[in-house]
């Protein structure tokens, strides 16, 4: 399984953004009181399971009511707007892919980081 590193800082966004050429980033934004949210969740949570343990993607958490600045940090500096839940894939600096709500699927978020 693979891990996820959760995000509390902005200052934790931008090296991530700028090390996606060599390791892609998916980042997830949470909501924790949102139930659309909590099933986007656990979806990730299943893609995660399914992972291999050598895989080279970072993946992330943002719970957005403790990190919103770090939800808004990302959303300024890709230029998609926030959303919550909310998937973005990072690769060399830029939104490879991204994917909101009821669309954040295990096997969406597979496809797009084999893609």
């Amino acid at each position: 399984m693979s891990e996820y590193a959760r995000l509390s800082t902005v200052a934790e966004v931008e090296p991530l953004i700028a090390g996606s050429g060599e390791r892609p980033v998916l980042f997830f934004k949470h909501s924790l009181t949102c139930p659309i949210s909590s099933a986007a969740f656990r979806e990730y949570q299943q893609f995660l399971e399914a992972r291999p343990a050598d895989d080279a993607t970072v993946y992330t958490l943002i719970e957005i009511q403790n990190a919103r600045a770090v939800s808004d940090s990302i959303a300024e500096r890709t230029g998609i707007r926030h959303e919550s839940p909310q998937a973005l894939l990072v690769r060399n600096g830029a939104v490879a892919w991204h994917a909101s709500h009821w669309k954040i699927k295990a096997q969406a978020l597979a496809d797009a980081v084999a893609g």
